[in-house]
């Protein structure tokens, strides 16, 4: 027997003659091990936790003593001896390097270029001590060396740590990094700091130097911190002329997220349409003749530029005016919704609803609305055939204006080229084709051209300076599919492409280039092209909702209300969004409600109570 079978054979032995572990019952009392044939039996699993830091320290030791080293990297002039195997480990691009048929797996020195000397003795310190010190003076060099050698938990810890130490003189630069290195998590965090610190951000030169494409991201937020559009259109001037030359031609693109709409009409003239870079643009003109017709007319142009920002303390929302319920009383609160804070406003009752007497009150039935430079007018009724009033946002009051030159009810209007029009109807006794215009500046009504037919029960909308009046009833029977539109130009009406089907008891609204009609007996939202001549079908319902009200809101549709086949008022609104082609019910109205009014405005607001979310509607 050598010497080595000796020493084996001693130590066997020695082994052999060691007392057998012991079992412990669940009282923790001793437990003699059963004799057992199992080759289990007589073995025990040890899991030393602590080796892996000497581990991790014998191979720190090593390198510093460049024992054992198998390669040297060369950074800026001075060597760093390493071990393959522990850098392979570490970083999936060294792996690539030494692991793969590379020229530098079999080079015994490596130069290293896009990393400087210090910031890659922080990186092996890392690598073989898994401690690295980030300070705000190393935290970009080492946050972009451990990108480029992908230490990824490493680029976690730079990530959070600027994230923590983000100021609006150096967020953008931080944003910057972020974009440059693909590090979405980070870039999601400091864009939303620049969002919520935008009028401090701006504030310095840093500012200047954002990429335009981040800039676009930033402008289109609803919840920028700016308390006026003027502000976003001074800032994106100003980030333009920093380097005018290549900028300019990105400007219509990045003004199409300012709301100029929602400007001061006069600021707009004198800084927005008179801005030398502007005029420079001709693909922004536009832009100019939204905001101008939008400043003319109010709510006949509806865009995500005309939505106010929640900063602003503006909301833009929508009203159910009115209607009847189902015992067939009358309604005259005005429920006033905002569903980007999913609160509701308090609004003035319908005018002349709580005198002191009940037969004095007035009885909003079958009357027509529309929003008119932020302002709500109403017209006619059953029994308020004549009347006409306007609702003022911010003093939340309703205000008499001149009479109507004929009563009716069962009509609509529409709003188009500063005025408002009232279209048709019935006064009892027959359909009407007369149309009035409403002067605001003079406070009168006017004759304008009639309807081709006698229609009532009717939709009417106004898209790109023209009328359009849809469907409804010639008679108190029939319906029609027919669809006019009047031309001031030429002050004509003429009949263009007609409905899918017949219907009455419908409403309207436009959204960016189509007009949308709900209600009747359809079952369906449709959309009509005025550019195509052409109709389609949206979305269909589960049944109808007659005489229901529909608005554009926050980029949105909503349908509120209406009675369904048996003649039930439905107290559901409905919500279609046409980005996402999605329909959902939005909440539940108090009590169900029909031939009410639907319109949209902007509002100062206060919140009075949460509304309760909807689930997806069949």
């Amino acid at each position: 027997m050598n010497e080595m079978e000796d020493s084996a054979h001693m130590i066997r032995a020695a082994t052999e003659s060691l007392p057998q572990p012991q079992k412990r019952d669940p009282a923790g009392g001793a437990m003699a091990m059963l004799e057992s044939s199992s080759e289990e039996e007589g073995k025990i699993e040890f899991d030393d936790l602590g080796l892996s830091t000497e581990l991790q320290g014998g191979l720190e030791t090593l390198r510093l003593e460049s024992s054992l080293t198998d390669v040297t990297l060369h950074v800026q002039g001075e060597d760093f001896p390493c071990h393959r195997v522990v850098l392979a480990a570490a970083s999936h691009y060294f792996r690539a390097m030494f692991c793969n048929d590379l020229r530098e797996k079999y080079e015994d020195r490596i130069l290293i270029q896009g990393v400087d000397a210090e910031t890659m003795r922080v990186l092996l310190a890392y690598t073989y001590t898994s401690k690295v010190q980030i300070t705000k003076h190393n935290v970009q060099k080492t946050l972009e060396a451990a990108s480029l050698f992908q230490f990824l938990r490493m680029v976690d810890a730079c990530s959070n740590f600027l994230a923590e130490a983000l100021l609006p003189e150096n967020c953008v630069g931080v944003l910057r990094l972020a974009d440059a290195h693909a590090l979405v998590a980070l870039k999601t965090r400091v864009q939303n700091y620049i969002v919520q610190k935008f009028s401090h951000v701006v504030a310095h030169e840093e500012f200047l130097e954002l990429p335009g494409d981040i800039l676009a991201s930033l402008l289109q937020r609803d919840d920028l911190d700016v308390s006026e559009e003027e502000m976003v259109f001074e800032t994106l001037v100003r980030w333009t002329q920093a380097r005018e030359g290549e900028r300019l031609r990105l400007l219509p693109c990045l003004l199409q997220h300012v709301r100029l709409p929602l400007m001061d009409p006069w600021y707009f003239v004198e800084k927005v349409e008179a801005n030398a870079l502007v005029r420079r643009c001709p693909e922004a003109f536009p832009l100019l003749q939204e905001a101008r017709m939008y400043h003319l007319s109010g709510n006949e142009v509806i865009s995500e530029r005309t939505k106010p920002r929640l900063q602003e303390f503006q909301s833009e929302v929508f009203m159910i005016i009115g209607g009847c319920t189902k015992e067939e009383r009358f309604v005259s609160e005005v429920t006033c919704l905002d569903p980007l804070r999913r609160s509701r406003l308090e609004v003035a009752k319908l005018p002349i609803t709580e005198m002191e007497t009940e037969s004095d009150n007035k009885k909003w039935v079958e009357f027509a609305c529309v929003t008119f430079r932020n302002e709500v007018y109403i017209s006619g009724g059953k029994e308020t055939q004549h009347e006409a009033w306007k609702y003022n946002a911010s003093l939340n009051k309703w205000i008499q204006i001149e009479y109507l030159i004929t009563g009716r009810w069962r009509h609509k209007m529409a709003v188009l080229g500063g005025k408002v029009y009232v279209l048709g109807g019935f006064d009892g006794t027959q359909r009407h084709s007369s149309v009035e215009a409403y002067d605001a500046f003079h406070n009168c009504w006017s004759e304008a051209p009639p309807l081709v037919l006698s229609v009532s029960s009717f939709a009417a909308a106004s898209h790109n300076e023209k009328l359009y009046v849809i469907g409804g009833g010639p008679n108190g029977k029939l319906a029609t599919d027919k669809m006019q539109c009047y031309d001031p130009s030429t002050k004509e009406w003429t009949l263009k492409s007609p409905m899918p089907i017949e219907a009455k008891c419908t409403n309207a609204v436009t959204f960016k280039d189509h007009i949308y009609v709900v209600g009747g007996a359809m079952k369906a939202l449709y959309s009509y092209s005025p550019r195509e001549d052409s109709w389609s079908l949206v979305t269909q319902f589960g049944h109808e909702r007659a005489s229901c009200g529909i608005a554009a809101c926050s980029d949105k549709l909503f349908i509120t209300g209406g009675r369904d086949e048996k003649n039930e008022v439905i107290a559901t609104v409905l919500c279609w969004d046409p980005q996402a082609q999605k329909l959902t019910e939005e909440c539940v109205l108090p009590r169900g409600v029909s031939h009410h009014g639907s319109v949209t405005l902007r509002k100062s607001y206060t919140h009075i109570r949460r509304i309760r979310a909807g689930t997806d509607s069949a």
